[in-house]
């Protein structure tokens, strides 16, 4: 069957379904994926069940009544992203980098929407499939779309540029994550600017962190770029008063106590004011988005627990990262510091220098007593006389040590890769 006539069923469902447990609604368009460890395929009589009204399949033995057998569902779900993108008319905004994605996307959406009718991509579903469900959610009563952009190998952005065409773009940064697909720093670099690539060969707009050399220089010879940050003559009047723990901002006559915590996320946060004031969103509007924005899914989130205060940042974790949150918490004005830190994945070749220039880094700056937890922690060569760094092989073995001998009256961060799954201290805390 032709993406046409696809298309013209797609228009009769209320929205592109790929999973029977999650974000699935009635009248959908349920897409039948495959991975290594499942096949959507057979789930299609659940999803009719359920209340899907078409299935997208690829295998004719599990097909039934309102199944649209296709050669590939996934390459069907992007090309029908693509047409659909064809058919709207309101601009889209793309964003990628190697930190802080998710939660200025969330910044964006927060100040757009006090305007406009808003999509963004839901949670960090950014990849070769989120994309294309992001912009299928669109519709015509949508008026700008926020699209954020994942990627660990070359040539992923350049992909997800050509289904999203995006008229504005912006890269939070450029920082040593994924370095097993990207294979060194300056990978990250070229892979993340296929963003930019795409937006210049289009004669779109950038924006541009005017702190970040690596990004100016990259936009340097483009003449459709708008800067953020405190700097700008041309944007907002910005100016950061404080991190503890939570940043405070002047924003014009405004100042804004924001919920989030650490000076790296000022830059996010300037991002979000330059561009909610660039689409013309009132700087009171601007103000209340971010000083309203709670962040959620385990991002910067402070938690009072017992005698403990907890800076909650598990969702994910590479190099970059990991020195940010850990500096943040030198910096804060508090007696008693913890440090939970998991093993970083995803770091190819470059893991054990990595973690170990972690080690070398809290050995020579003494913050707080520290929990180096995982494989690739453990590894590491820690001075033995250094009784305020600890490690441990395994999540058991630190649950042991946390139930033993509770952590009291700190300010404690824990961070870590999403495959740590480091939230679990909680339940110790």
């Amino acid at each position: 069957m032709e993406i046409k006539e696809i298309y013209t069923r797609f228009l009769q469902c209320t929205s592109a379904c790929t999973d029977t447990r999650k974000f699935f609604t009635q009248d959908c368009m349920f897409f039948a994926l495959k991975g290594e460890n499942f096949d959507g395929n057979y789930f299609v009589e659940q999803a009719l069940e359920l209340g899907a009204r078409y299935c997208v399949v690829d295998n004719p033995d599990h097909q039934g009544k309102d199944c649209i057998l296709v050669d590939d569902v996934l390459s069907t779900l992007q090309q029908l992203a693509t047409h659909h993108r064809n058919q709207l008319n309101f601009p889209i905004i793309a964003l990628t980098g190697s930190n802080g994605k998710t939660t200025t996307k969330e910044l964006i959406n927060a100040v757009l929407s006090k305007k406009f009718r808003t999509i963004a991509t839901i949670e960090n579903l950014n990849n070769h499939i989120g994309v294309p469900l992001t912009i299928l959610a669109m519709n015509k009563k949508t008026e700008i779309g926020i699209v954020e952009m994942g990627a660990n190998h070359p040539k992923e952005i350049e992909f997800l540029c050509k289904i999203a065409q995006p008229d504005y773009g912006l890269i939070t940064n450029f920082g040593r994550a994924h370095l097993e697909g990207f294979g060194s720093i300056e990978g990250v670099i070229r892979a993340k600017s296929e963003l930019y690539d795409y937006l210049k060969a289009h004669q779109k707009t950038i924006f541009v962190n005017e702190n970040d050399k690596i990004q100016v220089q990259q936009a340097a010879a483009y003449d459709r770029v708008l800067y953020f940050g405190q700097m700008d003559p041309d944007g907002p009047e910005l100016e950061l008063i404080s991190s503890q723990p939570y940043v405070t901002l002047h924003y014009n006559t405004h100042t804004i106590n924001c919920k989030l915590t650490g000076e790296y996320n000022f830059t996010n946060i300037t991002a979000a004011i330059r561009i909610g004031s660039y689409f013309g969103v009132t700087p009171d509007a601007i103000a209340s988005a971010i000083e309203n924005y709670t962040p959620t899914n385990k991002r910067s989130q402070i938690i009072e627990k017992s005698t403990n205060t907890i800076i909650l940042d598990t969702y994910n974790a590479n190099p970059t990262s990991m020195m940010a949150a850990i500096e943040n918490l030198k910096q804060l004005e508090k007696q008693d510091k913890t440090l939970i830190l998991g093993d970083m994945f995803e770091l190819g070749n470059a893991s054990g220098s990595e973690h170990q220039n972690i080690v070398d880094y809290l050995e020579n700056n003494k913050i707080g007593k520290v929990y180096l937890v995982g494989e690739n922690f453990f590894n590491t060569i820690t001075n033995p006389d250094n009784v305020d760094i600890r490690k441990f092989e395994t999540f058991d073995t630190l649950k042991s040590e946390l139930t033993e001998s509770p952590i009291k009256d700190s300010t404690v961060l824990i961070k870590g890769s999403r495959g740590m799954v480091l939230e679990r201290v909680l339940e110790f805390l």
